[in-house]
């Protein structure tokens, strides 16, 4: 049974999310702020986290911070009633995997933790698959129907950063950070370097697109399953 962990100073809110996540038969913990939770972390395994932004001692941004330096790779979704552009854009720059804006539909917030989970596991387990596409982080190789690539260690690692978490923006130093390390003498326009082969390579995958976002890095975009 997975586990999860909700961060939410609102008892009303988070007795709710309870109720509906133990109904669809999720184990659930509660902490009333982000320092709560990070003890909570210390003493429990918890497979994702629900976290809201606003909250005493330790706000959800500031939570979200300190687990990502930590190394700690826990999913986490944000809830919150922060719903300007540059909020959300904030909570994916600190580390967080998602973002809803409350009040939230039950069936999608469902739905999200379905796929965050699923993408977790396929992490934990080394391979990824994006519809007919997938990803083999032991052997370098991106497999779709009868067509395998393998790849330079570094395209790889950069193309399965961005697909481990579509949506979600990462900024060049951010992604210079994870793959090439602080220390290395490779300058920013590396990474544009190697997401022009990647869109070469993959150009013509239905299944996915990389996209640049000005003055800022790139996400991944995963296409409608429907459409694709």
């Amino acid at each position: 049974m997975f586990k999860i962990l909700i961060a939410e100073d609102d008892k009303n809110a988070a007795r709710l999310m309870q109720i509906v996540l133990i109904k669809a038969g999720y184990s659930v913990l509660i902490a009333r702020n982000g320092a709560h939770a990070l003890e909570m972390l210390d003493s429990e395994h918890v497979d994702l986290i629900l976290l809201d932004i606003m909250m005493p001692e330790m706000d959800g941004f500031d939570f979200t911070e300190t687990v990502r330096s930590n190394g700690i790779d826990t999913p986490i979704l944000i809830i919150s009633a922060k719903q300007l552009p540059e909020d959300k854009c904030k909570g994916f720059l600190v580390g967080a995997d998602d973002y809803m804006v409350k009040p939230v539909n039950e069936q999608e917030l469902l739905l999200r933790i379905k796929a965050l989970l699923r993408r977790s596991n396929a992490i934990s387990e080394q391979k990824l698959t994006v519809g007919q596409v997938t990803l083999d982080y032991s052997a370098l190789t991106v497999t779709r129907g009868s067509e395998k690539q393998t790849l330079p260690k570094k395209e790889f690692y950069l193309l399965f950063k961005l697909l481990s978490c579509p949506d979600k923006i990462f900024t060049r130093l951010q992604l210079m950070d994870e793959i090439w390390g602080m220390n290395s003498n490779s300058v920013d326009t590396t990474i544009n370097v190697h997401i022009n082969r990647l869109r070469k390579r993959f150009g013509e995958y239905p299944e996915f697109k990389i996209v640049a976002i000005k003055g800022i890095g790139y996400k991944a975009v995963i296409a409608d399953e429907k459409a694709s």
